[in-house]
Parts: C-alpha cells; structure tokens; sequence
C-alpha cells in the first residue's frame, strides 16, 4: 500500500493506530524489519485513511540500546520513503530537562542533539546527498504549533537530545545536557530523524514529557512510570496529532 503521511509512535502512543486502522503487517512478516522487545511497542505497521489522507504508522520502533545497528533501526525510515512517504512525524516519551516542564506535557521539537556516538549515515552511500544539510530538519514546528493552538493544546517547544540508554542519565549528564541547551531527554528519535531528512521527508518531531529527568526531581526513574504518563497524555496527543494530518 502507499501512504503520504507516515507516523512512528512512541512509547505508550500506540493507542492511535489502535484507534485508525484499515489494514496492519506484523514488523515479522516485513523483510527487513525488526521487532522491538520494549513494553509498549508493539510492532506493527498500520495503514489507514485519516482526514482524507493515507497515512502508514509505525506502532513502536527498535532501538540502539537493544543492540541493533544504527542500519537496521533506522531501515523502516528508508521503507516508509519506498511506500511514498512525504512527511514524516516522529513521537517519543522523553525525560524533562528544562525544569519548566512538567509531566504528560507534549513538546514540539525544534532541533536536536545527537548524543549517541554515532550516526545513522555512517557506511555505504545509498541515497540523498553524502553530506546532507541537518540545518533546518524539524521544518513543520511552525504548522505544528499552529495546529496546537486550533485544537485549544498547550504546547511546548524545545530541543531534543538523544543518549543511547538503556539506562537513565546521570544527574551530572542532565546537567551536562542543560548547559548544551537540551529541553529533553531520550533514546530514539535523532536516527530517525537524520534519516529522514537525508530522504528528503519533511519531518515533523514531538516528545510526551514522562518524567522530570535524574536531579530535576527526586523521584526514582522507571519505564513503568513513562507507559502510565503517556497513557495520561494519550488524548490530547491524538487530538494533536488528527490537527496536524487535517492540515498537511
């Protein structure tokens, strides 16, 4: 099937390709796929038509810290491209670093830090430029923002930096990403997105703040806490995202 539009959604976000769905493939039964072994992913592309336009989505992703090469977590995005993706919104559950943001809040991203220790590019040239432009990749946050402001959804706005887990940063590396000028924290995303853009897709980012980040609070970080903050977020982030599909 072709699809226009493609969204990957992130941890506890699946619930709109629950919600919309015409036809889905297991990531198992797509050559070149693999299946996420995170709880809260649940590994299947999904196609639907929403708003008038044909959207695929990604109902979880695999990620570096799983193991995997920077190659295969980011093949999907080349896939996506084959099935005539355009634009491409990425979602994620991510740690606060601007003390400002509070949990279940959704944040438009500007920009991001890839703090990972490699890039997805690395390797044989395959497609796009060989030194492709990373100036302006996240160029629908003015859209975005807009959309929030249509549908009544308080917003914020800031810069993403990716770590390659598994485990939580330090308080010292939270610290670290403030001074940078990192807003929030996470472990998926930047691949994709640098990816994408490279493909020439539009790239739409938003992250579902779940926690306040190591020293922001004293609270202990768990992936249990991150699944029951975006299933508190889960509406308005559906709200949010229909907005921005009928407007593209």
């Amino acid at each position: 099937m072709k699809a226009e539009i493609g969204i990957i959604l992130g941890s506890g976000l699946g619930d709109l390709a629950d919600e919309y769905c015409d036809e889905a493939v297991d990531y198992d039964k797509i050559p070149g796929f693999l299946a996420s072994t995170v709880a809260g992913h649940k590994g299947r592309l999904v196609f639907a038509e929403i708003s008038g336009k044909k959207v695929v989505m990604m109902q979880g992703r695999s990620h570096f810290y799983e193991g995997r090469k920077m190659s295969d977590i980011t093949y999907p995005i080349r896939h996506l491209k084959s099935l005539g993706v355009k634009t491409l919104i990425l979602t994620n559950a991510a740690g606060a670093v601007n003390e400002s943001f509070h949990p279940s809040d959704l944040m438009i991203i500007t920009d991001h830090i890839n703090f990972m220790g490699t890039n997805p590019l690395i390797g044989k040239h395959e497609f796009g430029e060989r030194f492709p432009d990373m100036s302006k990749i996240y160029n629908l946050t003015d859209l975005a923002q807009d959309c929030a402001n249509e549908a009544g959804i308080d917003v914020q706005t800031g810069v993403y930096m990716a770590f390659s887990g598994p485990s939580y940063e330090t308080p010292a590396e939270i610290r670290m990403a403030r001074t940078l000028g990192a807003d929030a924290v996470g472990m998926s995303t930047v691949p994709e997105a640098i990816v994408a853009s490279a493909c020439g897709m539009s790239v739409l980012g938003i992250s579902c703040i779940a926690n306040a980040a190591a020293g922001v609070s004293s609270q202990k970080l768990s992936h249990e806490e991150v699944i029951e903050t975006t299933a508190r977020a889960k509406q308005k982030f559906k709200k949010l995202v229909l907005e921005i599909i009928s407007a593209l």
